[in-house]
Order: C-alpha cells, then structure tokens, then sequence
C-alpha cells in the first residue's frame, strides 16, 4: 500500500487524505471542481499550520506532506494508480453506487475499493462491482486527523485478507481500527443516532430546552458535547439520512426521525455548515449561543 486515492476533497475526503499524507503515503485527491479542491488543501495546510504551533509536526513535515498530495478533477486519472481508493463523497446511495460502478472499470484490478460511509451498506455497494471480496467500509471519525476511531466495516462478501490489510493500514495512521458487520448504521451511528434523535424529540416535547438537555449529557453523562450541539457538528442532513436508512433498513419506528429534524433540514437549518442549526455560529465567535428559535 503506497498510493491511495481519495474520492470528494470535503471535511471528511481532505482530513483522510492529510491523514494518509502525513503518514508517508501517496494521496490523489479527487472531485469535481477544481475550487473544491483548492478548499481542501487549504483547509488541509490550516490544520497542519495548527498541529505546528502545537509541536506535534514541524513545519518541514508539514511541507513535505502537503507536497505528498496530488489534485485530480477526472476520476480516471485520479484512481488509475491506486493500491487503495477512499471513497468520502456525499452521503447519497445513488451518488456512491454511480462512483463504484466507475471505480470498478477504472482502478487495478488489485485495488481495494474502501467506502467512508457512515450508514449505506457496504454489501449493496460492493454489488455494483465486479470485485466485491474488495470492497469494505472505512468509516473514520469527524475531525480524521484528530479522532482515533475507524470503523472496519466488512460486507457480506469482504475477504479475511482484505479485511486484515485495512485493519494494519488503519493502525499505520496511528488510529484505533474496530472490526464489524455490515447491517445498518454499523455501531457507531447505529447507537448514536437514536440519542441525537431523541434529544431532539425531548426538545420538540417541550421536555426542556437546548441548553439544558446538553447541558444533561454534558454533566450527567461526562459527554464531551451536547447531543443537540453534535447534531448541529455533524450537519443535521447527515443525521437525517442515516436515521432514514436506520428506519428503512430495520423497518423499526423508533428509528423514525422527529419531524422538527426533518423541518429543520428541508428549512435549510442544518447547523455549523449553514450556520444554524440548535445553535447559531458565528465566524469568529466560539460562544455557544442557542438558535432564537429556541430561546425561552
């Protein structure tokens, strides 16, 4: 493994490719604008400038990773040398099959096909190929160069050997690699999504406010952020969607998502990338101040 491919230039799509960068390896970072790209490294160059004042990189390193990293707009070129392709595009089914059945004709046969998906199964992406023993689910955490987590995600027909090579490359970026099987939502948002979504049925009940049921999690719990304030980090379309695909998926209504989730999202309030979510954010200001919509 020396040359990966990683497929949308995103918060999720730069931070695995900083990630794999500055741990030695060869990153082609592909999407469909070249101002996308350009957004990314520079968001990439951000957070290494901040790992420098840190101490934890020095400002060579820093360069040296950056110069590691290749920008591609056409997905051919951009996969056609890859031992491992990364898949971080939006969270959409029918985008990622689309993608898949590309990777399939334009990457080596020996690549591994890896999906960052944090809810799609793994098994019905893997099906659009012709290579399904490798395709796996590499779902890292939110901020990647921070977080230590990855979810190994194997479908239905991933061989032990692809699994063991993403459990090793997964270890070679100093992260923390978990094995699991590939049902709906995983672990991880599996047992996540239905908390965030009842915070938000506590504060649609009328149970409490914003604040205060963070507030709950924060201290009675030892959560380090509030789940209202974590949905908003996460983007509340992305909670959305893999609660639509946990109800889907397991045909279970306490999976259903609360209709203030769904109105907020279809308003356009859809937390820290627009600004608005439970809370309102502020360039500049890191004071947590809850949305006039909700204040008492």
């Amino acid at each position: 493994m020396k040359s990966i491919s990683v497929i949308g230039s995103g918060t999720m799509g730069n931070g695995i490719a900083h990630v794999f960068a500055q741990h030695g390896y060869t990153v082609s970072l592909i999407d469909i604008k070249s101002e996308f790209l350009e957004k990314g490294l520079a968001t990439i160059s951000k957070n290494m400038d901040r790992q420098v004042a840190k101490g934890a990189i020095s400002a060579e390193e820093k360069e040296t990773s950056l110069a590691r990293i290749s920008t591609f707009t056409s997905l051919e070129e951009g996969v056609k040398n890859a031992d491992l392709v990364v898949e971080a595009a939006t969270e959409n089914m029918s985008l990622k099959l689309d993608i898949f059945r590309q990777l399939d004709q334009f990457s080596p046969a020996k690549s591994i096909l890896a999906t960052n998906t944090s809810s799609i199964s793994i098994t019905k992406i893997a099906a659009v190929t012709k290579r399904p023993a490798q395709v796996i689910g590499m779902h890292f955490m939110n901020p990647v160069p921070v977080m230590k987590l990855v979810e190994v995600i194997r479908g239905y027909a991933t061989s032990d050997e692809v699994t063991q090579t993403i459990m090793g490359l997964s270890r070679n970026l100093s992260k923390d690699p978990v094995e699991v099987n590939d049902y709906p939502g995983f672990v991880a948002n599996r047992i996540l999504m239905p908390m965030i979504n009842e915070a938000i049925y506590s504060l649609y009940e009328g149970v409490a406010g914003v604040s205060e049921i963070d507030t709950v999690m924060k201290l009675g719990m030892a959560h380090p952020m509030g789940p209202l304030q974590l949905a908003d980090f996460i983007g509340l379309d992305v909670c959305l969607s893999i609660l639509r695909v946990l109800h889907d998926g397991f045909g279970n209504p306490k999976y259903a998502p609360c209709p203030l989730l769904v109105n907020m999202v279809e308003a356009g309030f859809k937390g820290v990338k627009t600004g608005e979510g439970f809370y309102q954010y502020t360039p500049g200001n890191k004071d947590l101040v809850v949305s006039p919509r909700f204040s008492k």
